[in-house]
């Protein structure tokens, strides 16, 4: 486009005399170039979707024992976004909001769906930030995980990998599996790497990097692992010592948490696992997934690096949600607490080459601001109804303030707030949590009912939806529904055991 530019410059000031006609044509051929130039410079995607990762990797500090130096060297690229929270503590509500554009509490997306099962005319009006980029000359390529229970559509993808199997072998000495279940599962697999569905997926993700590409790409990888079961090659699980540190807890950190809040505790896992004297085994075999998890990123990130599109692609990591691993006697998402809502995300420009290394967002961010977020990075106006902000201006100073905090719905009442400094949670009873961050970290200590946080409870419940969106009931699995306006708790009186 750069030499035809030139030519028709060239042509357009001959001294010569041309007719009308002529004149028409090399001023569309102008146009044509300019708008070639234009797409160019438009940045590419590589967009690293991580199923169930909490904070527990190096550059997040969350475990001590964690080892994840791809995903840390990338966070010292790039802006590591160290406060960020999940949209909603479940694969599908929290990857619905994220990839739609649209907080829970607005859509009435609280819970898991399939699909094809939801309202036809709801849907309409949502346009996935894949779809957006595909409709606005964007191909897209994606594996893996990236929505919940959606089947890939030509609308939406140039090219989707088809869902794989793997048939693994299990080390059961040297790990930990509860009765006969599949997803109780916290062991090494003895396959070689290539046999596990997360290296074939980002195999495929390897290869379109390879590829000579004519349009700007996105590329959306889907980790699947740390998500249940717990199992990764065997090599990951021989980075961590048989017996590992277990997280701070606290005695009876529940007596100061509302009956809804008890209720999302899954407290039948922690007495299952203390009994068989196994919670080091599923900590490990966590970690050893998080450290698989983190080879895959750093086999995409070889591969942009080798590729023709190291200088013009933008890379977004992310996870849906955080995950409990005792702490609040709580195992797996499913809750409004730090360990259920924080999780990594990373934006690196690759373009920026006077960036300074290790930027950091401390500030409370939501994952609802990544479409707003690539838009911007596109040249694009996203769709009228998206909500969030653009990053774009912290991806230049992260000092520049946030325009809100991140909240995190679990349920239609149910919502939780995070900034820089404070936790505060009200349920859809009225009944509530608030943290300080800065002396209280692990969120032991309820100051809820402390009158001297009066003011600073005001503060944080006025930024909170006063009603939420209907339940879309059409389309809802089963599984994961929470206490909330629309399941109300038995009695208040739950215990906590």
């Amino acid at each position: 486009s750069s030499l035809l530019l030139e030519y028709t410059i060239s042509t357009v000031c001959m001294p010569l005399r041309v007719s009308k006609k002529s004149i028409v044509w090399v001023w569309l051929i102008l146009f044509i170039s300019l708008s070639l130039s234009a797409a160019e410079k438009k940045p590419n995607f590589l967009f690293i979707a991580i199923d169930d990762m909490n904070d527990w990797t190096g550059f997040l500090g969350g475990h001590p024992e964690a080892k994840t130096p791809n995903m840390d060297k990338l966070a010292s690229l790039g802006v590591n976004f160290s406060n960020a929270h999940c949209s909603a503590p479940g694969c599908s509500p929290s990857r619905n909001s994220l990839l739609f554009g649209i907080e829970p509490f607005k859509s009435g997306l609280y819970q898991f769906y399939e699909h094809k099962k939801l309202p036809v005319e709801l849907m309409k009006s949502y346009t996935p930030v894949t779809e957006f980029l595909k409709d606005n000359g964007y191909n897209t390529y994606g594996s893996g995980k990236i929505h919940h229970r959606r089947n890939a559509t030509a609308s939406e993808w140039t090219e989707f990998f088809p869902k794989g199997k793997a048939s693994l072998e299990f080390d059961a000495k040297d790990g930990y599996r509860h009765g006969n279940s599949t997803k109780s599962n916290f062991s090494p697999t003895l396959n070689p790497l290539r046999d596990h569905i997360d290296y074939k997926n980002t195999t495929f993700g390897v290869e379109v990097l390879k590829r000579k590409h004519d349009k700007p790409f996105f590329l959306g990888v889907g980790i699947i692992k740390p998500h249940l079961p717990f199992v990764a090659p065997k090599q990951f699980f021989d980075l961590y010592p048989k017996e590992v540190e277990a997280p701070k807890i606290k005695e009876g950190d529940l007596d100061d948490v509302p009956a809804v809040g008890r209720s999302m505790a899954k407290i039948p896992d922690d007495i299952k696992f203390t009994k068989d004297k196994a919670w080091t085994k599923v900590r490990r075999a966590y970690l050893a997934c998080n450290s698989w998890a983190d080879h895959n990123v750093g086999r995409l990130l070889d591969a942009l690096k080798k590729s023709a599109y190291a200088d013009n692609t933008i890379v977004i990591l992310w996870s849906d949600h955080g995950y409990g691993m005792g702490e609040k006697r709580h195992f797996r998402k499913f809750a409004l607490w730090e360990i259920t809502t924080r999780v990594p995300f990373i934006i690196w420009d690759t373009r920026d080459k006077a960036a300074p290394m290790g930027r950091k967002v401390d500030d409370g961010v939501s994952l609802i601001n990544i479409y707003r977020t690539m838009a911007e990075f596109a040249d694009l106006q996203p769709p009228k109804y998206v909500d969030g902000f653009s990053l774009v201006p912290q991806m230049k100073d992260p000092a520049n303030p946030l325009p809100g905090p991140a909240i995190c719905t679990w349920g239609r009442g149910n919502y939780t707030i995070r900034n820089k400094h404070w936790r505060y949670t009200r349920y859809y009873d009225g009944t509530e949590e608030l943290y300080s961050h800065e002396t209280d970290p692990e969120e032991w200590n309820n100051l809820a009912a402390n009158p001297e946080f009066t003011d600073i409870k005001k503060q944080l419940r006025a930024q909170l939806p006063e009603k939420g969106a209907p339940l879309v009931k059409k389309g809802m699995e089963r599984c994961c529904r929470p206490v909330s306006a629309d399941k109300p708790i038995r009695s208040s009186k739950k215990k906590a055991e």
